[in-house]
């Protein structure tokens, strides 16, 4: 599923060796991003969790598979539905529970709930609600690396509905006119919001149109972390060696609805299936048990570990405290007037 656009991608860099335990991991922060999914469906129908919430069931090797290719040093600037961008960046789950919750020990103390995650010493800049709002921030980011000479990529994700929104061709056109190190990440799951991709755009190949601007650009089958990891590692060397910004097209599926509050009356159910039928969770586990590397019970017990950590994630969201409601204009505005020349 992999295609190479104008201009060409440089040459594939060799493939990692992964060792069986690199695989294990791939599919244990995978299962790690699902199950804590599934378990904020459960908190959320039982109004534990409030506000908007969209989840990242079935782009897990997205997030995963991208995360792999970057450094502690680099940057990531995601989107509204960034959970798994959080977990895969090693945000912990307890912090990020804690910001579902409202709590103070959030990973933004309470204030940004499940659209607004952040993470400043894990370079994690944040969800953000506006549809491609991530992008002129990562803009921002490379450029400042850029002026200083810093090695570091910024990763920004973004859905293909950003497409139809004026930060992606302002942030395309000025990343590859001053040749920023930015990685563009766009995972296509062919719906914004309720409206398939071919109903709003009329070139549906995102990797040609984003070629256009002069950068390197293809497409990758989303559905495959391992495609996804070796396909950030070529984009990554990529920006690091000074060739300017590079765009990811990741084809792939949501299998959940928009957010809890959607209906999702606009997809065939047979669609949804056909889908689930490439469910990257499940291939992973397929391929490590075809290869005799995950047995029954190491899969019992990868499942245990994970569940006894977003059990105790949610125990300590639970248990936190609000913030104290003297304490709200904090943080607000700068502590320390500043005196301008």
């Amino acid at each position: 599923m992999t295609t190479t656009r104008t201009p060409r991608a440089p040459r594939p860099a060799a493939r990692p060796n992964r060792q069986a335990a690199h695989r294990l991991a791939l599919l244990e922060s995978m299962l790690r991003v699902r199950r804590f999914e599934e378990r904020c469906v459960e908190l959320y129908s039982a109004a534990r969790i409030r506000g908007f919430m969209h989840l990242y069931i079935g782009e897990e090797a997205v997030a995963v598979g991208v995360n792999e290719a970057l450094t502690d040093d680099d940057a990531v600037v995601s989107t509204y539905r960034e959970h798994g961008h959080a977990l895969a960046r090693r945000v912990p789950a307890e912090a990020i529970m804690a910001e579902m919750f409202g709590k103070v020990t959030g990973c933004s103390r309470g204030r940004g709930g499940s659209m607004h995650l952040f993470d400043a010493g894990r370079r994690f800049y944040g969800g953000n609600a506006i549809v491609g709002g991530g992008l002129p921030l990562a803009a921002g980011l490379a450029l400042a690396d850029r002026m200083t000479g810093r090695g570091r990529v910024t990763c920004c994700f973004f859905g293909d509905g950003a497409f139809a929104e004026g930060e992606f061709h302002e942030t395309a056109n000025l990343a590859a006119l001053w040749q920023l190190p930015l990685l563009l990440v766009c995972e296509n799951n062919l719906y914004a919001m309720g409206t398939a991709l071919a109903r709003h755009q009329a070139q549906t190949d995102l990797a040609l149109r984003a070629a256009a601007y002069g950068m390197v650009s293809w497409a990758v089958d989303g559905m495959d972390v391992f495609a996804v990891e070796d396909a950030a590692r070529r984009a990554a060397e990529g920006v690091r060696a000074g060739t300017g910004p590079h765009f990811l097209e990741m084809r792939t599926y949501r299998f959940r609805a928009h957010s809890m509050y959607d209906s999702d009356r606009y997809r065939d159910k047979a669609e949804i299936e056909h889908w689930k039928e490439r469910d990257p969770v499940e291939g992973l586990v397929q391929r490590l048990q075809n290869a005799k590397e995950l047995s029954d019970k190491a899969r019992t017990a990868l499942e245990d570990r994970l569940a006894a950590e977003i059990d105790a994630a949610v125990e300590a969201a639970e248990q936190a405290p609000e913030e104290p409601v003297e304490d709200l204009l904090k943080y607000v505005t700068s502590p320390v007037e500043v005196t301008r020349p």
